[in-house]
């Protein structure tokens, strides 16, 4: 079900940024099949466990995907950084800026590397490392 929600999530998008959107929509679950893909806060997430790991949106510099423990991959290209947790983040302009190696291997340190987000309201904002 969650699929079908981002596919539409993705045909609502224009030109270029369908097409980026498409394309993530494709290699995240085929990078990290184990994980749950649904509509969150209005944009395609997947989760492992419940916990947020990375997802999509559509912003004014570009398609950004986040990585919600993306600060502590160490990836440059990984370049925009949340303020308040340890998300990181890359924008994309057009479908061949996506490098499938990077995010293979951004995808892999996803589900090794983990802040629970899942709970965070009832830790009152304090993160605590999973994995």
């Amino acid at each position: 079900m969650g699929q079908l929600f981002i596919d539409v999530y993705n045909s609502n998008q224009e030109g270029e940024f369908q097409n980026i959107c498409e394309q993530l929509a494709d290699l995240i679950p085929s990078y990290l099949p184990e994980a749950e893909g649904k509509i969150w806060h209005a944009h395609p997430v997947w989760f492992l466990n419940g916990n947020p790991i990375v997802g999509y949106s559509i912003q004014k510099r570009g398609v950004r995907l986040l990585f919600w423990s993306g600060i502590d991959f160490n990836e440059p290209e990984l370049n925009v950084h949340g303020e308040k947790f340890k998300d990181a983040s890359i924008f994309y302009t057009h479908s061949s800026q996506i490098n499938t190696i990077n995010l293979a291997r951004w995808l892999g340190k996803a589900r090794n590397i983990q802040w629970d987000y899942k709970n965070i309201v009832k830790r009152k904002g304090k993160l605590e490392r999973l994995i």
